[in-house]
């Protein structure tokens, strides 16, 4: 380390590389007598230069650094006047007193440098002569200054001095009203309501939501009691102070009274610009209830813009779900405009009333597509066994595939079979493939005799669609009840058939010998989709005398479907599968390799160590970095 002389010499010099290796060694030293050549350099032209003094400064610290740094407030340049302001921040409670005298000073500037730098200090010592500056200084920017700081402390103190001080003029009020809610005293609220009454609008808007955000209870009485007097923004800004402050819980403990009189207010606050203030409103009506409450949220609903305001909905919805049941809700879903329907309709289905499915039931011819398909959707999964005639009217008389889809869900599930068995049937041949597929949900769980038969005779059907949905229920019914379906499945001139057969087989673990054979057989299917449906389905099945047939699928003329069998059989961990996987690591693919060398690493053993050692010299990053990946994966497990 350079001696003290050494340090002097770099600062003293002009070379600003010897100087910031000068304030470098000046700040690991922390030495103080270098502090003047160091100020010397703050109003440097070489931001390096400048940047090496801050930090040395800050290291060195203390009172000597406060005192040299305070002149330089007064400075011209104002990189070097800002440098001086952010290290008396950090240094100046190293010396209060000199940053205090600076409060009397006669420019202006300075005494605003100050009440800056004194909200810096922490110390509770600054509060007193910050609150004689707000008081008592002639400027107002210092006075605004002295009011931020003081929130910045943040120390209880201060409130009565903040107090009075929110006699003084606009541009300090707002300051005050901050640092009033940062320190969230009690003895401030009562002055903050009186101050209401002298204050501007502005200014008294800004104290009811610093209330508010205060959250303090005592504020609610003297806040309803301005409701009266008060302008209607202002009035606004009360209603959603109160319902911060008290929350939904406790907004119904007012009383009669005082409930009623907020309701008509919180009935013009919906209708504030503000959207902090509607809202407030709606969580103030999903607390107090009534057919009124439900009427004027929906009606705000019919103001909103519904793409603009669709995160807004949520609230609405859980709001007028709060509220429940009453007639203006069910008059909303009889007569409404679509927007205001749907948020009407939305809140209902949330509701277990009696009067909600006869109503959605009775609404539905006259709604809109859209809200058509959310009705039959919502009914599919509420309606009673009562309701089977509304939805067999659907099948032979909508078109939309969602709404049909939804008869066919609920007639499936809650349908009387001899009486739904034949239409759910007939939507077999629909030309939407998902009704197609939502009618043979619905007729693999209904699951009659006569269902089982029709199925079974849809394995002949000459359209390939009606074989597969034929193959996949029989499947669903029981593999091997229906074996010999199945095996003709498996056959079947249509790939997707042969694949739903396969799968069909194979749904349920563990699988029998039999099915394991016929599966099996699939692999040397024509259709590479064919054989990996073989190779996902007997992966799926945890048996280990599975493993075999997916050895043989390594040797498959296919790259992904060797790809598959070797993700599998590294899954399985299937040991037997070793030598074959091997073999793999001298193809001329490098995607065979890395999977063959990631199933290795999985399956561990010597022989797979032994293997993927010789292929850390691999030419092939990618190759390599599996192999390396792998042997540290066959360490750790025979660490295990």
């Amino acid at each position: 380390m350079a001696h003290d002389t050494e340090i002097m010499d770099l600062l003293s010099g002009d070379d600003p590389d010897n100087i910031r290796e000068g304030a470098r060694q000046a700040g690991k030293a922390g030495l103080a007598t270098a502090i003047p050549l160091l100020i010397r350099h703050v109003a440097s032209s070489n931001i390096g230069v400048q940047e090496a003094v801050d930090r040395a400064l800050r290291k060195i610290g203390g009172t000597a650094v406060v005192h040299a740094v305070i002149p330089l407030l007064r400075s011209d340049d104002a990189p070097a006047r800002n440098i001086a302001m952010d290290i008396l921040r950090e240094q100046g409670k190293s010396d209060l007193d000199s940053l205090v005298e600076l409060l009397h000073d006669e420019d202006v500037d300075i005494r605003i440098f100050a009440s800056d730098i004194l909200g810096s200090t922490g110390k509770a010592q600054a509060v007193a002569p910050l609150c004689r500056a707000l008081l008592h200084d002639p400027e107002v920017n210092v006075r605004y200054q002295a009011a931020v700081s003081l929130g910045t402390l943040a120390f209880p103190e201060a409130a009565d001095c903040l107090n009075k001080a929110l006699q003084d003029e606009e541009w300090v009020q707002f300051s005050v009203i901050e640092s009033l809610t940062s320190l969230r005293v009690e003895s401030s609220i009562g002055a903050m309501i009186k101050a209401l009454e002298k204050s501007s609008d502005l200014v008294a808007s800004t104290i009811v939501d610093a209330l508010g955000e205060m959250g303090n209870i005592k504020a609610v009485p003297l806040l309803l009691k301005r409701l009266d007097s008060s302008p209607t923004p202002l009035c606004n800004k009360i209603v959603r102070a109160v319902i911060n402050i008290l929350g939904e819980r406790s907004l119904t403990l007012l009383g009669a009274k005082d409930c009623e009189r907020l309701r008509g207010y919180m009935s013009a606050a919906l209708m504030d610009e503000e959207q902090e203030v509607q809202d407030a409103a709606v969580r103030g009506f999903a607390a107090l209830g009534g057919a009124e409450g439900t009427a004027a949220v929906l009606g705000l609903v019919g103001r909103l813009n519904p793409e603009r305001d669709s995160d807004r909905l949520p609230l609405i919805v859980e709001a007028l779900v709060k509220i429940g049941w009453n007639a203006e809700l069910e008059k909303a879903a009889r007569t409404a405009p679509d927007p205001v329907m749907q948020v009407a309709v939305e809140a209902m289905t949330c509701l277990d009333h009696p009067a909600v499915t006869p109503l959605l039931i009775e609404i539905f011819p006259q709604r809109s597509r859209d809200i058509q398909r959310a009705l039959a959707m919502e009914l599919a999964g509420r309606a009673g066994r009562e309701h089977q005639r509304f939805f067999l009217d659907l099948l032979h008389n909508h078109e939309d595939g969602t709404v049909l889809r939804a008869a066919l869900l609920y007639l499936g599930r809650s349908g009387n079979p001899d009486e739904v068995e034949e239409p759910i049937l007939s939507m077999l041949g629909h030309p939407y493939n998902d009704v197609k597929e939502s009618a043979l949900e619905a007729a693999i769980a209904l699951r009659t005799p006569n269902i089982e038969t029709h199925f079974r005779g849809l394995v002949k059907h000459h359209d390939p669609i009606q074989r597969m949905m034929g193959v996949y229920a029989l499947g669903m019914f029981g593999a091997d009840r229906f074996l010999a379906e199945l095996k003709d499945g498996l056959s079947d001139e249509s790939a997707d058939v042969r694949k739903v057969a396969i799968e069909a087989l194979g749904r349920a673990c563990p699988i029998s010998p039999e099915r394991v054979g016929l599966i099996a057989e699939r692999l040397s299917d024509e259709n590479r989709e064919v054989r990996m449906t073989v190779v996902e389905t007997l992966g799926n099945c945890p048996e280990e005398r599975l493993d075999v047939c997916l050895t043989q699928g390594l040797h498959d003329s296919d790259t992904w479907v060797r790809v598959r069998c070797a993700e599998k059989l590294g899954d399985r961990r299937a040991e037997g599968a070793v030598e074959h996987l091997v073999n793999m690591l001298d193809d001329d693919n490098a995607l065979i390799v890395i999977k063959a060398v990631e199933a290795l690493g999985n399956i561990g053993g010597e022989t797979a160590f032994r293997a993927l050692l010789h292929l850390l010299e691999h030419p092939e990053p990618d190759v390599q970095a599996a192999a390396e990946e792998a042997v540290e994966a066959v360490r750790r497990r025979a660490g295990d």
